[in-house]
């Protein structure tokens, strides 16, 4: 506020703003602040159009681009086309509040349809077939679309291994997903356990551990020290071997407190030196160091051990299980991962990305993490709808019905709404090198003539228009919120018509 002015009151007690600098800002109001903030979403909606689908064009964002699942680009193309519908029923002259309020019905009218068009997936972990299909609807538009079928069955294995069936949710802390440069897309797999980018402390140490019984300590592991400030003087040669041996007969027996738990791998937060490393090495208990906070707490809920913050407190009740833990190498460089399988609790999975360049493997990770959304949302609720823009169709269809029965002003709104959610298809034919106005009408027509709500684009050229038959198909949950999403912003930017923004000699 201060910024910006100063928040003033006249005599009758009503609050006024005093703008500094008000000669060099420019405001915008009524219609021209609508239209600004109109013409603003256009440019990145078109910008977005040329994504949608399985045959749209990457953007490259010099800058952070945060993701918020699946669905994200329908949004922005929805809520551009909404906006531009928006412009020209101003420019008729009717007021913004009706036409947000007519889109708030056409998008509930939209929704409910939404509802009677559904079908229901088969969620049942034997039979992963369709949850696979309906991961390789969302992988299909992304870089990864290469091994799509493969990212889709390592989402959907990953996703019913932590899934809590009983309460139809999913954890997402207990999928870990890790990446390393080298080796192709198709070399991505799933590990039932924990990867951690570590490797064992000494480089003589077994490389693999079978039936790990493991400390998992995050107090340090070295001779204990005075805590207090502490001053010592060595004086002669055999004073300094005494402390020496003292500490090294200390250090010993802390090795022998963890091998008499039963333990046979020692995985520490903080690190030891080499003094230290090599008496571990001597008395055979293989040991990790530095491994992160958020890193020991899924090794310790994936091997069901308990976290040791205090030496005295270490008992075999509290040491993790794993079948195996070995280290492993990639390509000429050498780089080392520790790997923590068959383990307690088989609820914790990695998924292990490679790929050729950094880039790549942010882009897989963005498209899984879209894929296990998907996931979970059927585990929510299994209900589907069909995509290649069959579900927008045959919602603009009912739109433009309920429109008709619209005795007020909002009708217009809601026919504008119902010619937005035709750009969707629009866009995923145009994007495909087709007609976008002549496919469109033709699959329009055949969805009245059929009343088959799943004819969409045939985006891939597979010789049909039945989405259920390509299996193309799209979360009802997440189809809900795209179109509620693009919706309740569409409404915020009506809303606004005032705007005071910096004149040229500020920019």
């Amino acid at each position: 506020m201060a910024s910006m002015g100063t928040l003033a009151f006249d005599e009758y007690g009503r609050p006024f703003l005093i703008i500094k600098d008000q000669d060099r800002k420019s405001r915008l109001m009524g219609l021209e602040a609508l239209k600004s903030h109109i013409m603003a979403a256009k440019a990145v909606a078109n910008t977005m159009r040329t994504s949608l689908g399985p045959n749209g064009l990457d953007k490259m964002m010099v800058d952070k681009d945060d993701e918020i699942g699946d669905g994200t680009t329908g949004v922005v193309v929805l809520a551009g086309a909404l906006l531009e519908e928006a412009e020209q029923l101003l420019d008729r002259g009717i007021h913004p509040i009706r036409i947000a309020d007519g889109y708030e019905q056409a998008a509930r009218v939209a929704i409910e349809h939404l509802d009677k068009i559904s079908d229901s997936v088969l969620v049942d972990i034997k039979d992963t077939e369709p949850l696979i299909q309906t991961a390789k609807t969302t992988l299909g538009s992304k870089v990864v679309n290469s091994c799509h079928r493969q990212m889709a069955e390592i989402a959907v294995n990953a996703v019913l291994t932590v899934a809590d069936m009983e309460r139809r949710d999913v954890d997402f802390e207990l999928i870990k997903v890790e990446g390393k440069v080298g080796g192709r897309l198709e070399d991505t797999k799933l590990i039932k356990g924990v990867i951690v980018d570590k490797d064992f402390s000494h480089p003589q140490m077994p490389k693999k551990v079978e039936d790990a019984k493991i400390a998992i300590l995050t107090c340090p592991f070295e001779p204990p020290k005075p805590k207090t400030k502490h001053k010592l003087d060595v004086t002669s040669v055999e004073d300094y071997k005494a402390l020496q041996k003292y500490e090294k007969e200390k250090f010993e027996e802390m090795i022998q407190q963890i091998k008499e738990t039963g333990a046979n791998l020692a995985i520490c937060q903080w690190g030891f030196d080499d003094e230290a490393n090599h008496l571990l090495l001597q008395n055979n208990l293989p040991a990790v160091r530095w491994v992160g906070g958020p890193e020991i707490e899924l090794i310790a809920i994936a091997t069901g051990g308990r976290i040791v913050p205090r030496f005295s407190e270490l008992t075999a009740e509290k040491l993790g299980f794993a079948g195996l833990v070995q280290e492993i190498s990639f390509g000429t460089t050498k780089d080392k991962m520790l790997v923590i399988e068959q383990c307690k609790n088989s609820r914790a999975v990695t998924i292990f990305i490679r790929g050729g360049n950094k880039m790549i493997i942010e882009e897989a990770k963005r498209s899984l993490h879209d894929a296990l959304c998907v996931i979970r949302n059927l585990i929510r609720d299994n209900r589907v709808v069909y995509g290649g823009g069959a579900a927008e169709i045959s919602c603009a269809l009912a739109v433009s019905q309920e429109a008709d029965k619209c005795p007020t002003l909002e009708q217009y709104a809601m026919r504008a709404f119902a010619d937005a959610l035709e750009v969707i298809p629009m866009a995923l034919s145009e994007n495909s090198g087709m007609n976008p106005i002549q496919t469109m009408t033709e699959v329009r027509a055949r969805q009245v003539k059929e009343m088959n709500p799943a004819l969409g684009i045939d985006c891939l050229h597979k010789g049909t228009n039945d989405m259920k038959q390509q299996h193309v198909i799209e979360t009802l949950i997440g189809k809900k919120q795209q179109i509620s999403l693009a919706t309740q912003m569409v409404r915020m930017i009506l809303k606004i018509d005032d705007i005071r923004k910096p004149g040229e000699s500020e920019e």
